[in-house]
C-alpha cells in the first residue's frame, strides 16, 4: 500500500469550480422559446452585429484577441454547450463538479441568452421577454445538466424584479427541472431595491427550494462610462456585491434563515474590510453612535456572512488567500470560470500550484470544493471515485508533506482572524484601527 493510500491527507483533491459558463449558440434557442417571441427574438438576432460593432468600439472587444482565442481554442470551447466535450475539458483540469451560470463565450457573446438576459441580466429588461429568454435558457440548462446531474449544479436565470407571482412560480418550476440555484440581476435600475419587502416571497421560496441565489458580475451602467473602459472595470464587480448590503441591513438574512446568498466573479479583495467596517457600525463604534439601532439584525454582520452567505471567488488570487481568516475559509468557493479567457482553463492544474503551494491541505480541500459542495449539494461520495482519478494531489500542487510546518507558517494569521473580534493587531499594519 502506497503512502498515498495510507494518508487520506494526500489524497487527489475532490475540486467543485463554483463559477462555470455553459449555453447555446443563439439562435439555437428557439426551440425552447415560447412561440409567441419567435418574432422578437428574430429582432434580437439581427441586432447582433451592431452589438459586437459596438463593444469593439468601446474597447470591450479586442478583434486581435478574438481571433487568436477561437482559433486556438476551437474544439475546447465546444464545451460551452457540448456535453460529452465539456466533461473531457473538465477532466483535463482536474474538476469533478462545477456550478453552470449562462453565457459560455465571453469575448463575442455567440451563445446570448435570449433577449439578453444572461450575464446580462438586469432590472431594465422587458418584463415579458426578460422572463421569456430566462425561461427559455433554463428550460435548455435543465436539459444539458440532466445529463450528468452528479457533476452539474444548473443556475436558473431569475428575473426577480418582474411580478412576484411568476417569480416565485419560476423558481418552483427551475427546481422541479432539475436546476440548484437562481441567478438575479444585480441591478435592479428602476424597479424596487431589494430592502423592499415585495421580494420576500421570493427569498422565502427561494429558501423553501434549498436554491441558493446568487449575483454575478457583468450587469452595469455602460451607457454611462463613454469609451473609458477603466471605468467599467473598476466598478463592475462592485455592481454584484452591492446587493449584499441591501440584503444584511434590511433583515433579509435574519426573516430567512434558511436562505443562502452568494457573489460570483467578483473577487472577495473587497470583503475583509466591508465586514470589519460593517461589524463595527453594528457593535456601536464611535462613529454609528448617533445613527438609530440596527433593529432589523438580531446578530453582528459576520455571524450572518458564516451562515448564510458566500463568495464564488473565481480565480482566487494570492492576496485573497491572505486574508481567509477574516473572510472566512468555508466562505470562498474557488471557480474555473471556464471556458471564459479571463479564467484559469485549460491551465487549471498549473493555475493552482501557483495559487495554493504554501496554502494547508484541509483549507484547501474547503477552498476548492468541500464549501461549494455544501452550499450547492453535492454528492461528495457519488463525486469521490472520479476526484481520485482526475483530481490534483497535494503533492502534484506543490504543497509540502509536512502540514505541521505549513500550519505553523500560518499559524500568526489565524490566531488574529478577524482583528476586530479578537483584540488582535491588525497583521499587516501592526495596529489596531
Amino acid at each position: 500500500m502506497t503512502a498515498q493510500q495510507n494518508d487520506p491527507g494526500l489524497d487527489p483533491y475532490l475540486i467543485i469550480s463554483s463559477d462555470c459558463h455553459a449555453g447555446l449558440p443563439t439562435e439555437e434557442y428557439r426551440p425552447y422559446l415560447d412561440s409567441r417571441f419567435h418574432r422578437a427574438f428574430d429582432d434580437f438576432l439581427g441586432e447582433r452585429d451592431a452589438r459586437r460593432e459596438e463593444a469593439t468600439r468601446l474597447g470591450i472587444r479586442n478583434d486581435a484577441f478574438a481571433a487568436k482565442w477561437f482559433h486556438d481554442h476551437e474544439e475546447g470551447l465546444r464545451g460551452g454547450w457540448d456535453t460529452a466535450q465539456r466533461l473531457k475539458e473538465l477532466d483535463g483540469d482536474g474538476v469533478a463538479a462545477e456550478v453552470v451560470f449562462p453565457d459560455a463565450d465571453a469575448v463575442d457573446s455567440r451563445t446570448a441568452a435570449p433577449f439578453g438576459v444572461g450575464l446580462g441580466l438586469s432590472g431594465d429588461q422587458d418584463p415579458e421577454l426578460g422572463m421569456a429568454g430566462a425561461q427559455a435558457h433554463n428550460r435548455w440548462l435543465a436539459d444539458f445538466v440532466s445529463e450528468h446531474p452528479e457533476r452539474h449544479c444548473g443556475v436558473a436565470l431569475l428575473p426577480v424584479t418582474g411580478e412576484v407571482g411568476r417569480v416565485v412560480a419560476e423558481i418552483h418550476r427551475a427546481k422541479e427541472s432539475g436546476l440548484g440555484a437562481l441567478m438575479i440581476p444585480s441591478m435592479w435600475v428602476d424597479k424596487a431595491p431589494y430592502h423592499d419587502r415585495r421580494y420576500d416571497p421570493v427569498w422565502a421560496a427561494a429558501a423553501e427550494c434549498a436554491m441558493p441565489v446568487v449575483t454575478h458580475s457583468g450587469a452595469a451602467p455602460r451607457h454611462e462610462y463613454g469609451d473609458h473602459l477603466g471605468i467599467y472595470v473598476s466598478e463592475v464587480t462592485w455592481w454584484p456585491a452591492r446587493p449584499l448590503w441591501f440584503l444584511l441591513w434590511s433583515g433579509v438574512f435574519e426573516r430567512h434563515p434558511g436562505l443562502r446568498f452568494g457573489v460570483a466573479e467578483s473577487g472577495c479583495w473587497w470583503l475583509p474590510n466591508l465586514l470589519w467596517f460593517m461589524d463595527r457600525l453594528y457593535l456601536g463604534a464611535h462613529g454609528g453612535k448617533k445613527l438609530s439601532p440596527f433593529a432589523e439584525l438580531k446578530r453582528p454582520p459576520h455571524e450572518y456572512l458564516d451562515r448564510q452567505i458566500f463568495v464564488c471567488a473565481t480565480n482566487t488570487k494570492r492576496r485573497e488567500l491572505a486574508q481567509r481568516y477574516e473572510i472566512g475559509v468555508d466562505n470562498i468557493l474557488w471557480g474555473s470560470d471556464f471556458p471564459h479567457p479571463e479564467g484559469t482553463w485549460p491551465d487549471t492544474r498549473a493555475w493552482l500550484t501557483k495559487t495554493f503551494h504554501d496554502i494547508p491541505v484541509a483549507e484547501t480541500r474547503r477552498m476548492l470544493g468541500l464549501a461549494a459542495a455544501e452550499v450547492f449539494g453535492f454528492d461528495t461520495g457519488a463525486l469521490a471515485p472520479l476526484a481520485r482519478r482526475i483530481g490534483p494531489t497535494p503533492a502534484e500542487l506543490g504543497q509540502d508533506d509536512d502540514q505541521s510546518a505549513v500550519e505553523a507558517s500560518w499559524a500568526r494569521s489565524r490566531e488574529v482572524g478577524r482583528h476586530w473580534l479578537t483584540d488582535h493587531d491588525f497583521p499587516t499594519l501592526g495596529v489596531t484601527p
